[in-house]
């Protein structure tokens, strides 16, 4: 069944309008569309201010007109939630905010029954101090089998006050903490790469390992199709835990990209292989170069890792980036993953008008020198037909398909995330690209929910970008998307080769990808388009001219 839509570049599209999941052909990760799904702030479905998973299921239909492959779900465990669900207190059950196991189960099925698949995001480098593991390792004496499951360690000095090495925290900070022995007197310091209440598991031992071989059968079983796995490349430290050498490149930093990894990632393919349906495993790392990341993805490791993100409005660095990532994947046998917003980035529809000294660690109040929406919109509507028409697969953080721009106006009040806290608001962290996303412009919360309740505070311009004001509306960003995914679909993009095209000015990303001609400009001149026939546009082109900041797909 195919539903015929109309749009303004592109007279007529056919989109799928339902799939079933067991048509969709082997080895679907290649070159899925895969949509990331932040659930606290997704879909409030009780009305008490923060998403839930009753919410997502409601909001089911709109991600199958949108035309995705899979859902990728950010953390929905049992969770302190002191770092957004990161924080896991416990890997295999569902926390009261977000509902309960059975909810997880209706939203399987119901995903599985529009032909969606779902990946759960796994977080296997620390657990949250509420784990029953670390509350038993502080209640337990140094030495203690409860202990060695966690990093702990002497300090330095005198009366070992000093931490034991100088690895400082992803959020401000030093990365080790000091306990108080149960006599009272201090103790021994846990390692923590991020927030205090996120002690690193040791992976050395043998106990951590088969826990987690559990915690992947647990949700396999109930039917999951695969994993992100959360910060991939740092499990395995340095033996010895030597101090950081900041003379050289934070890639090799003793806490990152250690040989070890691999071994537990080869364990964990050979278990996903046990399971029918192609399960997959997706590394969060940022390890460089690319011919190092690729390592992730050899054929009896992980299937896919994350790629650099599109930071600047650059054609000739992107085209690098793109042959650097195409050449490095291939070289392995894996797909490259186009990754160009998540959850820990400014916003696309804001970030790539901003230099990189504006926004290194997110916006707000007083961040200067933010063009005004209007204007910085046309990138991120072209760096997504850039994103969607590479070969590969292609991630959509929420909210990028209705343009959402970075919120940086939040309170300081309401700001919650721990890089905010830890900094004492020198860094404004990722606040700002988590707000709750806007459903019906008239409603309460903007249809987030049932109430006005928000668990963070939502912008005046949510009633202009809400999905009732841009459905089935020619030049709005969510119907530009839908017709991108449905156009890559039906011109197979995604299994398609890359071929550059000459005779273009450097300014102007140029290629060809089968059948599609694909031409990104990047510069503040209008450029001549070709001759021939414009099947999609990121913004309306004149005749045969292709305006500043706007990308095109031709019929080659």
């Amino acid at each position: 069944m195919t539903e015929v839509v109309e749009s303004a570049q592109n007279p007529v599209i056919l989109r799928a309008s339902k799939r079933s999941i067991q048509s969709v052909n082997r080895e679907w990760w290649r070159t899925a569309v895969i949509y990331q799904v932040y659930p606290r702030s997704f879909a409030d479905g009780d009305g008490d201010g923060v998403g839930d998973l009753p919410g997502i299921a409601s909001r089911l239909d709109a991600l199958q007109e949108l035309g995705i492959d899979a859902i990728w779900l950010s953390p929905f465990y049992t969770s302190p939630q002191r770092d957004g669900g990161y924080d896991v207190a416990d890997y295999c059950d569902v926390d009261p905010l977000f509902g309960t196991l059975a909810d997880f189960d209706a939203l399987l099925h119901e995903s599985h029954a529009r032909g969606m698949r779902v990946i759960a995001d796994i977080v296997p480098n620390h657990s949250s101090d509420r784990h029953p593991w670390f509350e038993a390792a502080l209640a337990s004496p140094p030495g203690s089998a409860e202990r060695a499951r966690y990093l702990f360690r002497e300090g330095l000095g005198i009366d070992g006050e000093l931490p034991p090495n100088n690895w400082p925290s992803h959020f401000g900070g030093p990365a080790w903490t000091r306990i108080v022995e149960a006599d009272g007197t201090p103790g021994q310091w846990y390692l923590h790469l991020f927030d205090s209440s996120q002690p690193d598991f040791d992976w050395t031992n043998a106990e951590v390992r088969e826990e987690f071989r559990s915690i992947l059968r647990f949700w396999l079983d109930r039917g999951v199709d695969g994993f992100r796995v959360d910060v991939a490349s740092s499990l395995v430290k340095a033996e010895g835990l030597p101090d950081r050498d900041y003379t050289l490149h934070e890639d090799l930093a003793p806490c990152t990209g250690q040989p070890g990894v691999h071994e537990i990632y080869r364990d964990w393919r050979a278990l996903l292989d046990e399971y029918p349906g192609d399960r997959v495993l997706v590394a969060e790392s940022w390890i460089k170069p690319l011919t190092r990341r690729a390592e992730w993805v050899r054929p009896d490791e992980m299937h896919q890792a994350f790629n650099d993100l599109f930071d600047d409005w650059d054609a000739p660095k992107l085209r690098g980036i793109i042959d650097d990532t195409i050449s490095a994947f291939s070289a392995v046998g894996a797909p490259s993953t186009w990754v160009a917003s998540n959850h820990d980035t400014v916003r696309q529809a804001t970030r790539l008008s901003l230099p990189r000294s504006v926004r290194p660690n997110g916006l707000g109040p007083d961040s200067t020198g933010i063009p005004a929406y209007d204007e910085t919109l046309p990138r991120a509507r072209a760096l997504a037909l850039l994103t969607l028409s590479l070969p590969g697969a292609a991630y959509v953080y929420q909210g990028e398909e209705l343009g959402l721009p970075e919120v940086a106006d939040i309170p300081d009040e309401a700001r919650q995330d721990p890089t905010f806290l830890r900094t004492e608001g020198e860094q404004y962290g990722r606040d700002g690209c988590r707000v709750p996303l806007p459903w019906v412009a008239d409603a309460p919360s903007y249809g987030f929910g049932p109430t006005d309740a928000s668990w963070l505070p939502q912008p005046a311009i949510w009633a202009r970008l809400a999905r009732d004001r841009q459905q089935n509306v020619a030049d709005s960003t969510l119907t530009l998307y839908q017709d991108a995914i449905a156009l890559r679909r039906s011109r197979t993009l995604g299994a398609g080769t890359l071929e550059w095209l000459p005779a273009h000015p450097s300014h102007v990303l140029a290629f060809r990808n089968g059948t599609t001609t694909v031409l990104i400009n990047m510069g503040g001149e209008a450029v001549r388009l070709p001759a021939g026939e414009v099947l999609l546009a990121s913004s309306p082109t004149q005749a045969d001219t292709l305006e500043p900041d706007t990308a095109v797909w031709m019929h080659a």
